[in-house]
């Protein structure tokens, strides 16, 4: 499963949060100004199991320049966790962007997930699926800090992932928007 998004998006956060082993991270001091001192420049990793089996968890960097990575990460990926932090419109086509290059390279189901539910003044789900063209369905608010929110999104991507034909659960909303470029 691969959680990619623009920088301060919560990627890294939400793979800590589920992941039940240590989390293999490579941080390093950013070398620009991105708004924090520290950002991944290849991946993060963490595993988490379920029904008896060992879930992949990678995060990718948030940086075009490491964009090489989102590719790698992805072939081959159950599924991908899209994270726009929800008070930050200004980084929604820099996602957008992200999205769009990985989904022309490779068909990966995916889910679009707003971080900061728990701020104020955050972009409502609804609103976000509407900017990015999705069913609403597709597109969940969470607090990447809250393990209970953390895996209702990954339960949404796997039934999206699990399902026939890429669809939802029969009433579980709109189908998915199946991407073509």
């Amino acid at each position: 499963m691969v959680v990619s998004g623009p920088v301060g998006a919560g990627k890294t956060t939400f793979v800590q949060t589920l992941s039940q082993t240590p989390v293999v991270a490579t941080e390093a001091q950013a070398s620009e100004d991105i708004g924090k001192t520290n950002t991944t420049v290849a991946f993060d990793f963490g595993t988490l199991h379920l029904a008896g089996q060992e879930l992949h968890l990678y995060g990718t960097p948030g940086q075009d320049r490491f964009s090489f990575m989102w590719e790698v990460l992805c072939e081959g990926a159950l599924g991908l966790v899209l994270l726009v932090a929800g008070d930050r419109p200004q980084d929604f086509a820099h996602a957008r962007t992200i999205l769009d290059f990985i989904t022309t390279r490779i068909a990966v189901p995916f889910l679009v997930g707003v971080t900061r539910q728990d701020q104020p003044r955050v972009w409502d789900p609804a609103d976000v699926a509407l900017y990015f063209g999705l069913p609403v369905a597709q597109v969940m608010g969470l607090n990447a800090t809250d393990p209970q929110q953390a895996r209702e999104v990954l339960a949404r991507l796997l039934e999206l992932t699990l399902s026939p034909e890429g669809l939802l659960p029969a009433g579980a909303g709109a189908p998915a928007v199946e991407r073509t470029f």
